[in-house]
C-alpha cells in the first residue's frame, strides 16, 4: 500500500475512532426500557435522518449541525475531537460521498450502517461505519459510531440503501 494511502487509511481509522464520534462506550445511552416494540420499529425513519444529517454535516464541515445529531452525553467528546487531526470534521480531508446502507432495530435502539468515502492528498478510501441511534427524552440521537471492517450482506427486509449527496 503506498504511503499516501496508508496515511489516508490511518486518518480515516482515526476519524472513526478518535473523531467527533469517539463514541464507543463514552456515554450513558438514553433509557428505552419503557418503549413499546412499535415505537422502536418506528425509530427507523428518525434514526436514518439523524445519521443522514450527520453525514451531510461531515461533508459540509458543519460542526454545529454534526454536534446537534449526537446525544448530549457525547457533546464534550465531540467538542474536543471533532476538528482535531483525526476528527470527523478535520479540514485536511473531504467526504465526497456517503451512503446509508442499512437501518435495523437492535434491542430498543436502531443501528444505521453507512459507507463513507474519504479523500485526502489525491487518494480516496471507503470505510463502513455503524451508528447506534437511541431515543431519549429529547428524541432520537446518535449514541455511538464505530468502524466496521466488513459489514457483510444486508438481511432480507432491511431498509434499502440511500445516497447522501
Amino acid at each position: 500500500m503506498p504511503a499516501l494511502l496508508r496515511s489516508l487509511a490511518a486518518a480515516v481509522a482515526g476519524a472513526a475512532l478518535l473523531g467527533g464520534c469517539d463514541l464507543v462506550g463514552r456515554s450513558e445511552p438514553p433509557s428505552v426500557e419503557s418503549q413499546a416494540p412499535d415505537a422502536v420499529a418506528e425509530g427507523a425513519t428518525p434514526s436514518r435522518q439523524r445519521v443522514q444529517d450527520y453525514l451531510y454535516a461531515m461533508r459540509a464541515k458543519d460542526v454545529t449541525r454534526g454536534r446537534s445529531q449526537l446525544c448530549p452525553g457525547l457533546h464534550p467528546t465531540f467538542d474536543q475531537a471533532a476538528t482535531g487531526p483525526n476528527g470527523d470534521f478535520a479540514r485536511h480531508f473531504t467526504v465526497p460521498a456517503a451512503q446509508i446502507l442499512d437501518v435495523r432495530a437492535n434491542g430498543g435502539k436502531q443501528e444505521v450502517l453507512a459507507s463513507v468515502t474519504v479523500a485526502a492528498g489525491g487518494g480516496t478510501l471507503v470505510r463502513s461505519l455503524r451508528f447506534t441511534v437511541a431515543k431519549g427524552a429529547a428524541g432520537w440521537c446518535i449514541d455511538s459510531e464505530v468502524p466496521v471492517a466488513n459489514p457483510g450482506p444486508r438481511p432480507s427486509g432491511s431498509v434499502p440503501a440511500s445516497p447522501v449527496s
